[in-house]
């Protein structure tokens, strides 16, 4: 009746059920309205009842196959961060920066990512932080003739004795003292003809 018309041209289709799922569901996802999350369910549901790989949803919906598997990659996060992701505390780009982290990290992640309110970039940077543990130092070996001559060294002095060797046979030997008197003591026991301070 706007239109003043008395006939509205329309494509009439009759279609099997399963066939007007599949395209309720096309019409879905091509919705511009739709967030991250959303869109993800419908493509998943697309994928496993229609048996589509991701590049014929790709060709299908008129996205890319990598964007597809983008949105697919979602549905791996875990539910605390799956309803941030709905409710639009956090956007794509930082959905999918957090899906490099293990599972209850990326929930500490999130919640870090909400509260700071971290850009996306910053929220790449901070899972690139969280990816990587803190190497432990690995404790320099010794060899066996060292450690014995180690041990010796501080049952005669009476301290602890710690000797590092290099590569080449050149090393270093340090003497851990308490106190003035133990020093004093380390001291007369290397050299006994010496004067007590």
């Amino acid at each position: 009746q706007l239109a003043e018309l008395d006939k509205v041209p329309a494509l009439v289709k009759d279609v099997a059920d399963e066939a007007a799922i599949a395209m309720a569901l096309i019409e879905n996802i091509q919705r511009e309205d739709l967030n991250a999350m959303e869109e993800a369910i419908a493509l998943q549901r697309l994928q496993g009842e229609f048996e589509l790989t991701q590049q014929q949803i790709a060709d299908t919906v008129g996205k890319s196959r990598s964007a597809i598997a983008n949105l697919l990659r979602l549905l791996q996060l875990p539910e605390p961060v799956r309803l941030m992701l709905e409710r639009g505390d956090l956007e794509m780009g930082h959905a999918r920066s957090l899906l490099t982290l293990e599972s209850e990290v990326q929930q500490h992640a999130a919640r870090e990512v909400v509260a700071k309110g971290l850009s996306v970039r910053q929220t790449e940077d901070l899972a690139r932080r969280l990816q990587k543990p803190k190497k432990a130092q690995p404790k320099p070996t010794i060899d066996a003739d060292v450690e014995r001559l180690q041990e010796q060294l501080s049952d005669s002095l009476g301290a602890k004795v710690g000797i590092r060797q290099n590569a080449k046979g050149k090393g270093m030997i340090t003497i851990n003292y308490a106190s003035l008197d133990q020093l004093d003591g380390i001291i007369q026991r290397l050299d006994p003809k010496r004067e007590k301070y």
